[in-house]
């Protein structure tokens, strides 16, 4: 476990933040005692590509959703054709 001090975390933040991502365990002291762990994130998407499609088939619509009907046109006050 690799253990530095606050000041020398602001200064060297990216290669602490490399070196959580490559697996080490970093932790942040704060006047001598544990404050922080840097650890990566795991269930962050990697692109826009694995978030479409998610909730395929898990969400229904009726088929005449978009249908327009003499009743939606009363309730805008608009004619119906």
């Amino acid at each position: 476990m690799k253990r530095v001090g606050m000041h020398e975390a602001k200064s060297n933040l990216s290669r602490l933040v490399q070196q959580a991502l490559d697996g080490e365990d970093v932790v942040i002291t704060r006047r001598g005692k544990a404050a922080v762990r840097l650890v990566p994130v795991e269930d962050q998407p990697k692109a826009l590509s694995n978030v479409l499609g998610k909730f395929k088939g898990q969400i229904w619509m009726a088929d005449d959703f978009d249908e327009f009907t003499p009743e939606i046109a009363e309730m805008f006050g608009i004619p119906y054709e």
